[in-house]
């Protein structure tokens, strides 16, 4: 029984990673070390304000990878296999997290060390962003029948990112420089934003009640062809 239980998790994690979608998330990986690679190459190291910027504009490009995490062509076909789907998507993010871990240590190496914010503060944004984009693809998952909202999705994590700086209140200010007084007082509110995006994250995670309802409920005709008290065939003839 354990090697059976063994052979078909081991198939599940082999089905969910065919189905991942690695060129979005590797595009956003290039994408982002060119990011803080580009500058080296046409130009002297960069200063602590570029090296921050860099940074984080390297987050976002590789959350944009992530936010098509969720996309399944052949959604449609699998909702009604016997795993839960917040199993499949835990095993999505888990299957990539190692990724994603190799290559923000990849990045924060390139940035020179003397052009470095403090790694577990930008660390932390870049998780935050990465949940952000996580948990906006769970939430399209859940609302939508869409099998493929990573373009949406996307789209509306970049906007969300452009707009926030300008549009959130000083006292709320996310993107301060890390010589700035509230550099701390920022970093709680990333871990706020982390910790909002995570449980979005999860409670996205089970199937919603009204499809689970569709599914079970008998088809149309079905009664009358299994010869139901109210179909005709059921009726003795005289």
């Amino acid at each position: 029984m354990r090697r059976g239980d063994g052979g078909s998790r081991g198939a599940l994690v082999a089905a969910v990673a065919r189905t991942l979608p690695w060129r979005a998330v590797g595009a956003g990986a290039v994408v982002g070390l060119l990011v803080v690679a580009l500058p080296r190459l046409v130009s002297g190291p960069p200063d602590a304000w570029l090296g921050l910027t860099l940074l984080r504009a390297a987050a976002l490009v590789f959350a944009l990878g992530l936010a098509f995490l969720q996309d399944d062509p052949a959604r449609r076909l699998t909702t009604p296999v016997p795993t839960r789907r917040w199993v499949r998507t835990g095993l999505r993010v888990a299957l990539v997290a190692p990724v994603a871990a190799l290559w923000w240590t990849a990045v924060l190496v390139l940035v020179p060390e003397q052009a470095r914010p403090p790694v577990g503060a930008i660390t932390l944004e870049a998780a935050s962003t990465a949940a952000l984009a996580l948990a906006a693809a769970a939430v399209a998952v859940r609302l939508t029948d869409e099998p493929e909202p990573g373009p949406s999705v996307a789209s509306g994590v970049l906007t969300l990112a452009l707009l926030a700086p300008l549009l959130l209140p000083a006292r709320w200010d996310l993107f301060v420089p890390a010589e700035d007084p509230h550099w701390e007082a920022a970093h709680v509110r990333w871990a706020v934003v982390l910790v909002a995006a995570a449980a979005v994250l999860m409670a996205c995670g089970p199937e919603p009640l009204r499809r689970r309802v569709l599914r079970n409920r008998p088809q149309p005709g079905l009664a009358l062809e299994r010869g139901s008290p109210d179909s005709p065939g059921s009726q003795s003839s005289i």
